[in-house]
């Protein structure tokens, strides 16, 4: 399984960033873009994208892994 994809709010829009990188992957104007970005990332590894607000708190996982325990929400 690979890094966990963290979309979180940049300085000049939203960036997409590997879990306890120091570095975005890549940079978007909107949200969406990035969030985009992020769930492509995140199938091709087998992983989770973590979106976050603008006050940088969770709002939202997606898992793209073999979860052992995947959610039971009904948002899809």
């Amino acid at each position: 399984m690979g890094k966990n994809q963290h979309v979180v709010k940049g300085n000049d829009g939203w960036n997409v960033k590997g879990e306890n990188n120091s570095k975005a992957t890549s940079n978007h104007k909107t949200q969406k873009d990035a969030i985009g970005r992020a769930r492509e990332i995140a199938k091709n590894q087998k992983s989770e994208v973590v979106i976050h607000g603008r006050d940088g708190k969770i709002r939202d996982k997606d898992s793209y892994g073999n979860d052992p325990n995947p959610p039971k929400d009904k948002k899809h």
